[in-house]
């Protein structure tokens, strides 16, 4: 197979990789030679590494390498039977350089895109043949996270959903088919995750390092909430918050948070900038969470029903099966466990119960419990056998 990459960033070049080990023919394409030279460094790096793990040999970095060309011309990917765009998140250019693109292909290249919160519907638009648009998501590093989001457009034909998946299947990945909805699976469900832990922090029930502790230390996440913000960068991730909430209609579950507005507003972003919600200045020490069990559980709790509520409603609205989302949360941003499952072993009843009380506390619309879950209690039943 024939893949072309459009953008040679660290998504584009991370994607490319991921092909290029399958054993495809990829062309990265991109504007700035500079960027081609930063990638094609890059990737060397990468695999000296690999070498130096015992992961591959020097024959198979070879291998790798040859199966990779670099062009700056978007004609150069005229014989691809798949490409993949990875650029910058703006939907009039995306829909631009799809334009062009499809007068350069064959009939039957796929076009897909590997955008994390646009409509797939929006981007197959621009296409005259939009039938062979498709959301092709990877999670970063694209060569070491097992999930894919696969995005059919209402557009898409049913032979193009199963080419892409087959193919992201051959490529050794986990294949998530979700809905074309705001957030897709991943940045829909997790909301929660950053949005919840803020309003507990802007409550004043604890602080940065008191909340990342409790979802640690109780929940077995790998990061906290906050830690997981400054890696991503507050700027980033705000972005993200922001689009489903204008995407969901000011839906009130997704309102972003102000701690999180001004942080950004102030520059300070997370690891990139040197300081977020922590400080990563050299000499910098950590602050000392408290550590109240209490407090930690009343804290994993909160944040915990909040995520499996966000689950079951995207269940209940046919974003993808219960075992897509699952696999979404725990191979896609490394959940310790699938969500749904997790509402199986603290209860359904547990769960209306937390959220029910939370909503007659606040009586805010976030808080509302899923149909799906009242439903489910009503007439127990679990998600999984």
């Amino acid at each position: 197979m024939k893949v072309g990459i459009i953008g040679s960033g660290t998504m584009g070049s991370g994607i490319a990789q991921v092909a290029a080990t399958s054993g495809c023919i990829v062309k990265i394409y991109d504007t700035k030679q500079e960027a081609l030279d930063k990638s094609k460094k890059s990737l060397e790096k990468v695999l000296a590494r690999l070498i130096v793990k015992g992961r591959i040999d020097e024959i198979e970095k070879l291998r790798i390498q040859g199966n990779i060309s670099y062009v700056n011309s978007l004609q150069d990917l005229g014989d691809s039977n798949l490409t993949i765009e990875a650029i910058i998140e703006n939907l009039a250019i995306k829909q631009k350089v799809f334009a062009e693109l499809e007068t350069y292909v064959t009939d039957d290249c796929i076009i897909a895109s590997n955008t994390s919160s646009l409509s797939i519907a929006s981007i197959a638009a621009s296409l005259q043949k939009p039938e062979r648009c498709v959301g092709i998501h990877f999670f970063n590093p694209a060569p070491l996270m097992k999930l894919v989001e696969v995005i059919p457009a209402i557009q898409t034909s049913t032979e193009v959903l199963d080419k892409a998946t087959q193919t992201i299947s051959d490529w050794k990945k986990t294949v998530a088919v979700a809905k074309d909805t705001p957030g897709f699976i991943v940045n829909r469900v997790a909301r929660p995750f950053y949005g919840e832990a803020l309003r507990i922090y802007e409550e004043g029930l604890a602080d940065f390092a008191t909340i990342d502790w409790a979802l640690k230390s109780l929940g077995g996440f790998r990061m906290g909430p906050f830690e997981l913000m400054d890696f991503i960068g507050n700027d980033v991730n705000y972005t993200v918050t922001e689009t489903v909430f204008t995407a969901f209609y000011f839906d009130p579950r997704y309102k972003p948070a102000f701690t999180q507005k001004r942080f950004s507003e102030a520059g300070y972003l997370g690891r990139k900038s040197g300081k977020g919600y922590y400080d990563y200045s050299e000499g910098a020490i950590k602050p000392t969470p408290t550590e109240d069990k209490d407090l930690a559980q009343t804290i994993f709790d909160r944040v915990l029903v909040m995520l499996i509520n966000e689950a079951a409603d995207a269940l209940f609205l046919n974003v993808a099966s219960a075992t897509d989302i699952d696999n979404a949360m725990t191979k896609g941003v490394n959940y310790p466990k699938g969500l749904l499952t997790w509402a199986d072993e603290k209860g359904i009843a547990w769960c209306v119960d937390k959220l029910d009380t939370m909503y007659n506390e606040y009586h805010e619309d976030r808080y509302r419990c899923s149909p799906l879950l009242r439903k489910m209690n009503r007439e127990g039943k679990i998600f999984f056998k």
